[in-house]
């Protein structure tokens, strides 16, 4: 079983290469290349958010609040006060952008799914900084 701290590893280094592949597709718009860079962008996106609600699962599991979906794992996060109402509105829209991913041979789709990839790499951030926060503060608050 792969621990909280494994899945956090994890989504730093998802998170790092997202941003990474966000500034190259940015570097290049308008260029010939731009597509492919984008779409790059956008896989990457993928299997981050794949790890951002898994690691919120694995998190909330461990505060004994159990999740099975995205979003009922982003609702349980705003739930328990680690989340804003708008960060939470946005998370949700997350959902329905990586749900819409798949249909990124459509240029309108994968330029508007783009477009929202900055915003939501920040969004993950925060929620990935909230847990190692509170994670942290478990630890100090465990040792003798």
């Amino acid at each position: 079983m792969v621990s909280l701290r494994d899945r956090l590893t994890a989504l730093e280094r998802a998170l790092n290469k997202l941003e990474e592949a966000l500034r190259e597709a940015m570097e290049r718009r308008g260029k010939w290349e731009y597509e492919f860079f984008r779409d790059s962008a956008i896989q990457r996106f993928e299997f981050t958010f794949e790890l951002f609600w898994k690691t919120l699962q694995k998190f909330l599991e461990k505060e004994g609040k159990p999740c099975r979906s995205p979003r009922s794992c982003i609702r349980e996060f705003f739930a328990s006060g680690y989340l804003s109402e708008e960060e939470t509105r946005e998370l949700l829209e997350m959902v329905l952008s990586r749900n819409l991913t798949t249909h990124t041979y459509q240029e309108e789709t994968a330029e508007a799914v783009f477009r929202s990839l900055p915003r939501y790499a920040e969004l993950m951030r925060r929620g990935l900084n909230k847990i190692r926060e509170v994670e942290g503060e478990a630890l100090t608050q465990s040792k003798p």
